[in-house]
């Protein structure tokens, strides 16, 4: 039990094509950005044509508490160096642009984390009452806090960190209709992205290292099968609502040790699902309720799962400018302790308690702090996020995260000596 909270190729690349890729969208993001941040060449052209270039370039230093539960793993610490940039035209009065997000980190100890993608690359044309974005693109829903289950455009990029917040960019072509009773959005999803995992150096992770080269598939057309998804989104008074059915692949992997003896790799197999999914939120007062469920159906399960919960604020407590919010959710998943697929089988019966703080001031500082416990098993984990912005490009945020199973056969067990703490410094320009 572990909780995470809110913050595309069609051919896999091989080790030396990857480390290729990821060098040369690194130069061309850099290069890019100065240039194009340059105010003679965004003055150019027609006068109706928009231009803006940002990074953020951002050293990321984390610790682990206590020794490795596994010998070939890392010991205590690790640094990281990422880079991202944003570049974003319009023109025709807003009407039409493109936006090409490249992303690029290097870590110093897992090989597997040192990874380069592209997190968006697409054209957009909006009408009166449709929109249609092509290309590369980051698609989320979802409502609740510590658990998304509804969230299933784009791949988890595993790597990034273990809370799944972070999403690999997905080939798409949607068009989203704006109608009086909700907006429709009708998805084409043509390639599937395979799930990145920790490396055999890495922490957080579990006994065996996922092979990356040893994938199978259900679909015979394996990465190349067409994946379609149809959503409705509609606010009436108070509620916010969205429900969708997705049919294509898996996007969470099912594990298994390789056949080869002794067996020190996990196999990811890809099976074909439909899911239906529902998210609500209700703005009642300064309560927020919020509810996910999804139905999802393979060759191998059917499940139900659930997380609904609330958060209620108190606006300037002790006369102050500081806002709080408190927090409780509770995560149900049908399959119970014993669940196949990686998704939200940690999450089968788990308590979450939270509290936000949001300091209303010019650096925008913000506190989370959580605790999440499941409610079969002596486990529990432990949570403090916060941030806070240094002038007017520098933001640095903290991360504690404290993990505790006494249990070997609950799955946690694998994550307990990983309490790491994580101080990421952000240049903005």
């Amino acid at each position: 039990m572990s909780f995470s909270v809110n913050k595309a190729f069609k051919k896999p690349l091989n080790k030396s094509s990857s480390k290729k890729l990821t060098c040369s969208l690194t130069a061309m993001a850099v290069g890019a950005s100065l240039l194009l941040s340059n105010p003679v060449f965004a003055s150019e052209g027609a006068s109706d044509v928009e231009f803006e270039a940002s990074s953020n370039i951002a050293i990321e230093q984390r610790y682990f508490f206590k020794e490795a539960l596994y010998p070939e793993q890392l010991h205590h610490s690790q640094t990281s160096l990422s880079i991202e940039t944003e570049l974003y035209w319009q023109w025709n009065g807003g009407n039409d642009s493109i936006i090409f997000t490249p992303f690029y980190r290097l870590d110093s100890q897992d090989s597997q984390r040192t990874h380069g993608d592209i997190r968006e690359l697409a054209y957009v044309h909006a009408s009166d009452n449709w929109e249609l974005r092509v290309g590369i693109r980051k698609e989320f829903w979802g409502v609740t806090e510590f658990q998304h289950l509804v969230d299933v455009i784009n791949q988890t990029d595993g790597v990034e960190d273990f809370d799944g917040e972070d999403k690999l960019g997905q080939q798409m072509l949607n068009l989203s209709v704006v109608n009086d009773w909700g907006i429709v959005d009708v998805f084409l999803l043509p390639g599937f992205r395979e799930r990145t995992y920790a490396g055999a150096e890495g922490r957080l992770r579990g006994p065996l290292v996922v092979d990356d080269e040893n994938v199978s598939y259900e679909s015979s057309a394996g990465q190349q099968h067409l994946d379609v998804a149809l959503r409705w989104a509609h606010s009436v008074g108070d509620f916010d609502l969205g429900a969708y059915w997705f049919h294509g692949t898996n996007r969470a992997a099912y594990l298994s040790p390789s056949a080869l003896e002794p067996s020190s790799t996990l196999v990811q197999y890809y099976s074909q699902m439909d899911q239906l999914g529902v998210d609500v939120q209700a703005t009642l007062g300064d309560w927020l309720w919020k509810f996910e469920g999804i139905h999802r159906s393979t060759s191998l399960e059917d499940f139900w799962a659930t997380q609904a919960g609330f958060e209620y604020s108190f606006i300037g407590v002790f006369a102050s400018n500081i806002d709080l919010g408190l927090l409780m959710e509770h995560s149900w998943d049908s399959r119970g302790e014993v669940a196949l697929g990686a998704q939200g089988s940690l999450l089968q019966n788990d308590l979450f308690l939270g509290a936000r703080l949001a300091f209303n001031d010019m650096q925008s500082s913000e506190l989370l702090m959580g605790i999440g416990s499941d409610l079969d098993h002596n486990a529990f984990s432990f949570l403090i996020e916060a941030n806070r912005r240094f002038g007017a490009n520098v933001i640095v945020s903290v991360d504690v995260r404290l993990l505790h199973s006494n249990d070997e056969n609950d799955l946690l067990y694998s994550l307990s000596n990983d309490d790491h703490a994580q101080v990421s410094v952000a240049w903005y320009f």
